[in-house]
C-alpha cells in the first residue's frame, strides 16, 4: 500500500536524520565529550538539512496520499499507482540535495574568529551561524528563504490536502461515517503538527526573543522526542499493526 511504502522512507529518513545527532549528542552528555571536529561539523549540518528537507516533502507526499484515499476512493488504486509513488519518493529523496551540498560548502568556507564554542547540542545551522566573522546578513536572507521554500511549500501541500479531506467527510450525513476518515488521518496529522510546530519556532524565528536554553528545548522536541513518538502514534492508530499484535500475544 503507498501509505506503508511512503512511512517506509520516512521512517528510513528520520533514523538518518537522528543518527547524524543523537549519538555524538549522548557523547557530549555522558561522557563529557564537548568536541567536534570542523569536517565533523559541516558534515553534521549538512546531513541536518538534507534529512529534514525529506522529512518535509514525505510529510506532503503522505497527506496527497490521504487526501486521493478519502476523496477518491473509488480512484486510488489507478492513481496512486507504483510509478506515482517511486517518482514522489524520489523527489523528496532529491529536494534536499541542493540546498545540503550549497549551504553548507558554502557556509564554511567562510571566516571563523575566536573561540569555536557552538552553543548546542549539535551543529545547527545558527547557532554556528554566530561565530562567523564576516558579514552574515545576505546570508541570513538565503537562508531564510530557503527555510520558507523547505517548511511553507510541503506545509501548504499538507493544509490543502487537509482542507479538502475536512470538505469531503463534511459532506458525509452520518457521523459514524465522517469518524472513521478523520481517525485514518488522526495520526499523521498529530505528527505533522508536533514536527512543524516545533521545528518552525526555531528556524523561522531564529532572532526571536528566547533563552538558549529554550531553543535547545524545543530543538529537542523536533529531533528527539517527536521521532521517538511517531512509532508509537502510528502504531496505536492502526488497526492492522494492533490486530497483528493481538494475534502475536494470544499464541
Amino acid at each position: 500500500m503507498p501509505m506503508y511504502y511512503f512511512l517506509k522512507n520516512l521512517a528510513l529518513t528520520e533514523i538518518c536524520y537522528r543518527l547524524s545527532i543523537i549519538p555524538k549528542m549522548l557523547r557530549i552528555l555522558l561522557m563529557e565529550e564537548k568536541i567536534i571536529s570542523f569536517t565533523a561539523c559541516a558534515l553534521q549540518l549538512n546531513c541536518v538539512i538534507l534529512f529534514v528537507t525529506c522529512e518535509c516533502f514525505f510529510w506532503s507526499a503522505m497527506a496527497c496520499d490521504r487526501q486521493v484515499a478519502i476523496c477518491h476512493p473509488l480512484q486510488y488504486a489507478t492513481t496512486m499507482n507504483r510509478d506515482l509513488c517511486v517518482r514522489m519518493t524520489l523527489g523528496s529523496w532529491l529536494s534536499g540535495a541542493p540546498v545540503a551540498l550549497s549551504f553548507p560548502t558554502w557556509f564554511f568556507s567562510l571566516p571563523f574568529c575566536g573561540r569555536n564554542m557552538v552553543n548546542h547540542f549539535f551543529c545547527d545551522i545558527f547557532p554556528v551561524l554566530t561565530l562567523l566573522c564576516a558579514d552574515t546578513a545576505l546570508f541570513e536572507l538565503l537562508i531564510f528563504i530557503a527555510v520558507v521554500i523547505i517548511v511553507m511549500i510541503p506545509f501548504s501541500l499538507v493544509a490543502i490536502s487537509y482542507l479538502r479531506i475536512i470538505h469531503a467527510v463534511l459532506q458525509i450525513p452520518l457521523a459514524v461515517g465522517q469518524r472513521k476518515p478523520f481517525s485514518t488521518c488522526a495520526a499523521h496529522l498529530l505528527v505533522v503538527a508536533l514536527f512543524y510546530s516545533t521545528a518552525g519556532i526555531i528556524h523561522l524565528q531564529p532572532k526571536a526573543s528566547f533563552s538558549s536554553n529554550m531553543k535547545k528545548t524545543v530543538s529537542l522536541s523536533y529531533t528527539v522526542i517527536t521521532p521517538m513518538l511517531n512509532p508509537i502514534i502510528y502504531s496505536l492508530r492502526n488497526q492492522e499493526f494492533k490486530q497483528n499484535l493481538k494475534r502475536c500475544t494470544d499464541e
